[in-house]
């Protein structure tokens, strides 16, 4: 089966961290024996053309010095900061246009597509070159959805269409799928990102294997206001609004004189200098790390040493959220418990009271008092991180992920070729988490 993806954003180079879920998704439906590519823009008129063994065409849509509509941060959120870029997205749906016809034009047996507003007309154009032989899988990850019905109401029409063209439309969790209801005619089967880095180099073994949860290891992890070292919190993502880190600073602060914390923040992003402005302006120089971009190797060094995972995200001026929170699974392989706000998708993995700690979303009183909780009841931190692990290998296992794809795309492919034969068949494509 040969399936490519179009992506908005795909590994520029073997160090490159972007979308790391995606590159171990392609690489695990390869190993798989799915003949799975990408097709992605160009950065800067470059960019790796094989990534670990995934096969990637680029396409190019502007003069180099210009090509930068993407990678760096998601469209929307650049589009909104920088409304100047406006003038490249002609050209980039364009220059998409001409490759998805190439694409086309070698009858690859399913394209799916990533971030269907707009990448849903690429794959119309791919299957219209492949002479209607090409499955259309469209995957929906709630930004597009909400960007349209919230800022872009006149494109409505483009987004119900881009539902109603795919052969089969997927989402990435149970809240984005509920948002396509008003534009699909059935059920949207929910397919969730899988966790891109796990304890240990290989994978992590079954839930009851698991290691305890980090406050729960000894005495002076962080359990109370005299343990011999602060209470270690993280956050794993992009510094843009809807991730909310501000909330989770100001609740350091508030927690200073009731438990000693400290917050190590790994990412970049374009609110990076605001939240330095931030911890200078509450005196926490010495509580709050800013450590910008790290590799696999810290990365997972930092989930090992974390006492709590905390995921503070907010709905932003777009009307944007977490889509599904991929760090939480990671923190959950790592046995960190998790703190997140109910808001997107985040309650598909975080279930107050049993995988983790909800709160309201910006409300940071409910946050202290949350990280409060796991830091003085590390048994059930601990239980809530062996539920949520085995929560995480039962539903956001990279296999089980790769096989409800697979099962995806054989339904797709089902649908195109056997019309007029019958209708499509039962593939028992799982609703999801």
């Amino acid at each position: 089966m040969k399936v490519v993806h179009i992506v908005t954003a795909f590994p520029r180079h073997d160090g490159d961290v972007i979308t790391p879920w995606l590159g171990g998704l392609l690489q695990a439906l390869r190993s798989d024996g799915i003949d799975a590519s990408v097709l992605a823009p160009a950065y800067r008129g470059g960019g790796a053309t094989t990534w670990r063994g995934v096969p990637v065409t680029r396409f190019r849509y502007a003069p180099r010095a210009l090509e930068t509509l993407t990678h760096d941060e998601t469209v929307p959120d650049r589009l909104h900061a920088r409304p100047a870029y406006a003038a490249l997205v002609p050209a980039y749906l364009a220059g998409g246009t001409v490759a998805a016809w190439r694409l086309g034009l070698g009858a690859p047996d399913v394209v799916h597509v990533h971030w269907p507003f707009p990448h849903a007309w690429f794959g119309a154009v791919a299957r219209a070159a492949s002479g209607g032989r090409t499955a259309v899988v469209s995957t929906y990850y709630s930004v597009e959805v909400r960007w349209v019905e919230r800022r872009l109401s006149a494109l409505r029409p483009f987004l119900r269409w881009s539902v109603e063209s795919a052969d089969l439309v997927t989402a990435i969790s149970t809240r984005t799928a509920g948002a396509l209801g008003a534009y699909a005619t059935g059920p949207v089967p929910v397919i969730p990102f899988a966790a891109a880095l796990g304890e240990g180099e290989g994978p992590v073994g079954p839930a009851d294997e698991a290691p305890p949860a980090r406050g729960a290891r000894s005495a002076d992890r962080g359990t109370s206001t005299t343990a011999t070292r602060p209470f270690r919190l993280l956050f794993v993502g992009r510094l843009v609004e809807r991730k909310g880190v501000e909330v989770l600073v100001e609740a350091v602060a508030r927690l200073a004189e009731r438990l000693p914390a400290e917050l190590t923040v790994i990412g970049e992003g374009p609110r990076a200098e605001g939240l330095r402005r931030l911890v200078r302006r509450r005196g926490l120089e010495d509580r709050v790390t800013l450590a910008g971009r790290v590799d696999d190797r810290a990365l997972a060094a930092a989930y090992r040493k974390a006492d709590a995972f905390v995921l503070p995200a907010v709905v932003d001026a777009k009307g944007d959220t977490e889509g599904l929170g991929v760090v939480l699974l990671e923190a959950l392989r790592f046995g960190v418990p998790v703190i997140a706000s109910g808001v997107g998708g985040i309650p598909d993995i975080v279930r107050d009271g049993d995988t983790g700690w909800l709160v309201p979303a910006g409300n940071v009183g409910a946050l202290v008092e949350a990280i409060e909780q796991v830091a003085r009841d590390p048994a059930e931190a601990a239980r809530r991180v062996r539920r949520g692990r085995a929560r995480v290998e039962a539903e956001f296992s990279l296999d089980e992920v790769v096989q409800r794809l697979r099962g995806c795309y054989e339904e797709a492919i089902f649908r195109r070729r056997g019309a007029g034969h019958g209708g499509p068949r039962d593939a028992g494509t799982p609703a999801g988490p």
